[in-house]
This record gives C-alpha cells, structure tokens and sequence, in this order.
C-alpha cells in the first residue's frame, strides 16, 4: 500500500489531484475554526470546557460530530455539508413521486445537472433555516442545553442593534454553506474521491484525537486500548460487509446491426448486502431526535411527567426502549429505501431492451420478481448489520459515562461514513493507477 501511495505520488497528474484535495481540505478546516461575527469566541471556548466536562449537546451530537465540532463553536462553516445531504436525500425522495424529476433522471447527464442545480437551491433554503434555528437556540441557552447561560455566545455589548448582529450571523451561515457546497464540487471534478463524502470524512476525522483522549483521561489506558481494538474490530467487519454482494449473472444475445455483430457478452448486476449506505442511519437519527427537539420548547426546570418520561426512555442514548427503537427503525428504513432506489421492473425491462437475460429466468416480469426476491433476501443482512454497528456506540455511553461521550465517533453512522468513503476514495486512486500500470491499493 505504501509503493501504491509512492506510485501516485510519482504520476503528475494524480500528484496534482492529491494535493490539490489536501489544499481544500486545509481551507474546510480553517472555516471550521474561525468564528462568525458577533460571536463571541472566548464564551464559546468556556461553554464547550462546561460541555466537556460533563454537559451534552443533545439534539445537536450528531450534527456537531459531522461538521467537526463547528455547530457549537457558531463558525463560518457551522452547518457544514449537512444541508446539502438533507437537501440530496430530500431531491432522491421526490423523484419518486414526482414525475417531472423521475423524467429529469431518465434524461442523463443532462437531467442529473438540472437535479443537481435543484439540489443546489434547496441546500441554501435549508440553510437558512437551519442557521436561523441554530443561533436562536444559542441566543437562548438551548444549544448548550441552558448549562452556559453565564457565557452567552452573542453578547448583548457588540456596539450596534441586536436584529443586524443576527442576521449577519445568518447570512454569513448560510454563505459558508455555499462554499463548503463549492469546495465540495472542487474535489470532485479537480481533486480525489467525491467532494461531499471526503468533507465529512474530514469532519469526522476531526474528532477522533480529542474524543479518544476524553477516554484516556477519564478510564485510563486500559479502557482506551480496549476501545482501539474494538474499533479495529468493528472496521474490519465493516470493510468486509461494504464489499460483500452478490453477483447476478447476466448473458446478452448477439444481435446483428447493420454489418457489425453486437452481443454475446456475460456480465452480472452487483447487488450490494448494504445497499442502502449510510441513508437509513440517517433517516432513523433524525427521527429519534424529533422527541428531544420538541422537548427544548417546554420548560426544563419544571418537566412534567409525561416529558421526564420520553427523556428517559426516548431521548436517553443508555435507555433500552431508545436502542430497541432506533434498531427497529433502521431495518425499516433500509428496507424503505431500497425499494424506492431499486426498481427491479425498469431492471428487468432494460435488459430485455439490450437483448439480456439471467440465465434459467425468462426476460420481463420473471426476471423482476427473480431479482426483487434476491434484492429482499440479502437486504435483511444488510439491515441488521445497519443497525448493529449503529447502537454499538449506545453500549459504549452505557459502559462508559452517559454524560461525556454523546459524540463518541468510534461507531454508528461515523465509523460508516469513514469506512465507505475511504474504500471508494481508495477504489478511484486504484483506477487511476491501474491506468498506468501501477499495483492499486486493492491488490
């Protein structure tokens, strides 16, 4: 693996596009630190040692761990890429309901631009919205779950009216959104791997050194050694189930076209055990939090009995209804989204357009329902390996401290994020250098 990195960095081209990801990569990071104006940094540093030392972010975990610790901080790329991804998965959805886009996607490269352009619009409007609800609730106290309120992130004495102070931080959110968006499509069309995927990476990859550090200096290093194997461990089984599919066979007849002989070909459909990524993880987070976000507009001094008890049996990360739920949502969704993103029909009917057929299955609805029954078996592993590696940082809040590590990163959605976008960063460094008759990564 080491000769393989020599070797790309041997290649001019690729040497370029390395660097040139590293360069947008360091500015991501520099955005990520460098607060909004009207905030002030010194309350923010303070409020996030109270945070640390045993306050959480509720809510805002999850968000906070894929913009790098930028949400809490308020900086110019606080909301990071996760406009954009609501924005995509949002656009995906539709496309099913909505004719107009389902026609777009049948259209090529053409329609996917006209989609992408959509999706483009819709990041900011989100983004709006989204900046607006963040530095209301930091103006409250709620983004810091009211345990800062002696450290408020935007002073009152900023020397001119509040509303412009506010809105300045709004406007300047939602304009890091498009640049983190902007440097995204760098990556990708200048740079390695997909722009998107490789900024959350980053994010995330942010986090690890001071969280694991946490654990060091709160259970020692006998704790913080088990959890490195158990990383290792949980990585290892990861990279194996994203690799894992199975392998539809595919014959094409030849046909003759005009004096050329087409056809004749064997190839296969790869169906994926995981075939619906990370989205599912996603899907079931956002749900999970809706309980905990409508809980911040109720008096938290005074809960009644009804909110202490959707506290500690929904909301609590350590609560077994919590991981029983998010578990069972998870299955749902995988399964939800595989339907919705594979059509076996429309399949089965391009294939029988080329002249394809599965051996032993008859072309047209026989090959649909052959695949769909496939697609069901194997999506069931999928599923639950899905929700396995995702309550896996649940158990480590109960084994751990509750209070300290919400944003632990080392499982769940940060482990498969990390994992998938560096197998395919890794699987185009590998084209790339097979191009030139390079030994890849992968071999």
């Amino acid at each position: 693996m080491l000769s393989a990195f020599l070797s790309a960095f041997r290649t001019p081209d690729l040497r370029k596009k390395l660097l040139f990801t590293v360069a947008i990569i360091a500015v991501y990071r520099l955005g990520a630190t460098l607060p909004s104006p009207g905030v002030s940094f010194s309350n923010v540093q303070k409020c996030i040692d109270v945070m640390e030392s045993g306050a959480t972010s509720g809510v805002f975990s999850l968000l906070n761990l894929f913009s790098g610790g930028a949400l809490l901080s308020l900086s110019v790329f606080a909301l990071g890429i996760m406009p954009y991804i609501t924005a995509s998965i949002i656009l995906q959805l539709l496309t099913v309901v909505i004719p107009r886009l389902e026609q777009l996607r049948k259209e090529g490269q053409s329609g996917q631009a006209k989609i992408t352009q959509y999706t483009r619009y819709l990041t900011l409007g989100l983004a709006v919205l989204q900046s607006s609800a963040f530095v209301a609730l930091a103006r409250s106290g709620q983004l810091f779950s009211n345990q800062c309120d002696q450290f408020p992130i935007v002073p009152e004495n900023t020397g001119m009216p509040m509303w412009i102070t506010l809105v300045a931080l709004v406007i300047t959110m939602t304009a890091g959104t498009g640049v983190v968006m902007w440097l995204g499509e760098l990556i990708t069309d200048r740079g390695v791997g997909n722009g998107m995927s490789v900024l959350i990476f980053t994010s995330i990859a942010a986090r690890l050194p001071s969280e694991g550090w946490a654990i060091k200096e709160s259970r020692g290093w006998g704790w913080f050694i088990a959890v490195l194997v158990m990383v290792l461990l949980v990585i290892t089984l990861v990279v194996f189930i994203e690799q894992a599919q199975r392998r539809i066979p595919v014959q094409y007849a030849k046909r003759m076209i005009g004096r050329k002989m087409y056809g004749g070909t064997s190839t296969y459909i790869p169906l994926k055990v995981n075939q619906a990524g990370v989205i599912p993880v996603i899907f079931a987070s956002s749900l999970l939090y809706l309980p905990q976000l409508i809980l911040q507009f109720f008096d938290q001094n005074d809960p009644g009995p009804v909110q202490t008890w959707v506290q500690n049996n929904i909301v609590d990360p350590a609560a077994w209804m919590h991981i029983v739920i998010y578990f069972l949502l998870i299955i749902f969704f995988t399964y939800f989204y595989v339907s919705i993103t594979f059509n076996p029909t429309e399949v089965a009917e391009n294939m029988k357009k080329y002249g394809g057929f599965v051996p032993g299955i008859r072309p047209g609805k026989p090959t649909a329902d052959y695949l769909d029954f496939i697609l069901s078996r194997i999506t069931l592993p999928g599923s639950l390996y899905l929700g396995v590696i995702s309550i896996l940082p649940n158990f480590f809040f109960i084994w751990l401290d509750n209070n300290q590590f919400q944003n632990f990163p080392f499982g769940g959605t940060a482990v498969l994020i990390m994992v998938g976008v560096g197998l395919e960063t890794v699987k185009q460094i590998e084209s790339q250098l097979m191009q030139r008759n390079y030994e890849g990564f992968l071999r």
